[in-house]
């Protein structure tokens, strides 16, 4: 399907221009570009009279006009009798001690950085009618913190420390005929985690659930850690088998919801 914002470029027109070639040269960059880099013929000798008359007579016989060539052969042919006339006139002494660069060589250079652009727009079109519109990535990929790796710290782990907590927890007292309500949610406990994970901080397994009373109150903080962890807010680590358990923050660009 054609692209409709893709623009028409403008056709070069093709001059004959007795200078020795046996194929005709296209458009005037094209052109003088030929004459500089394989004739080395100065830009100076170019015949303006040639050029000029060969354009207006291609521009009559034209049926719609293409602005992009009329401009582009205008901005040449403003430069070339610029330089020409330079050549011929006498130069008035310089009011500085700066050197002036050559109008001829700065041509010369323009040339040059617009034949480079156009190899590059060639090759960009290459690749578009080979529908290459894939490019190479040169930032890396960014760095996600890891959380709950298989085979390392899993659910079965944090289960078999809030046994061993609750272990250490004192007998349930007798039981009685009225329960007293909590006054501790899990909302509650993800807050005072979250302020003790602040600015970087860890906090230990064994010293979050420590701040429980009773059995029920443990069981609470282990359920907001859980639910920290499912919204991918914090991260847990085990640095060996057996050993203390580290609950750290997760950046809020690095999160990602995790299955526990």
């Amino acid at each position: 399907m054609p692209n409709p914002f893709q623009l028409r470029p403008a056709e070069p027109y093709v001059f004959h221009l007795d200078v020795g070639e046996e194929e005709p040269f296209q458009g005037p960059m094209d052109l003088l570009l030929k004459l500089i880099e394989q004739e080395e013929l100065p830009i100076t000798s170019v015949s303006l009279v040639q050029i000029t008359g060969q354009y207006l007579a291609h521009l009559a016989e034209m049926e719609e006009l293409q602005p992009e060539g009329i401009a582009e052969f205008l901005v040449m042919a403003a430069r070339l009798i610029y330089i020409k006339s330079a050549a011929l006139l006498p130069r008035p002494a310089a009011e500085s001690e700066e050197e002036e660069e050559d109008p001829a060589e700065t041509l010369a250079r323009q040339l040059r950085e617009y034949k480079l652009f156009k190899q590059r727009a060639a090759l960009l079109q290459t690749l578009e009618e080979a529908g290459q519109r894939a490019y190479v990535r040169l930032a890396p990929p960014p760095q996600l913190q890891k959380r709950l790796e298989p085979g390392g710290l899993n659910v079965a782990t944090l289960l078999d420390a809030l046994y061993a907590v609750l272990e250490d927890l004192e007998a349930p007292p007798r039981p009685i005929h009225s329960i007293a309500p909590l006054d501790i949610t899990i909302d509650a406990c993800m807050a005072a985690l979250k302020k003790g994970l602040a600015g970087g901080k860890s906090v230990h397994f064994r010293q979050f659930l420590g701040q429980a009373r009773g059995r029920i109150e443990v069981l609470v903080h282990f359920l907001a850690l859980l639910e920290m962890i499912k919204l991918g807010e914090i991260a847990v680590r085990q640095e060996k088998m057996f050993g203390e358990i580290v609950i750290e923050g997760v950046a809020q660009e690095a999160r990602l919801p995790v299955d526990v």
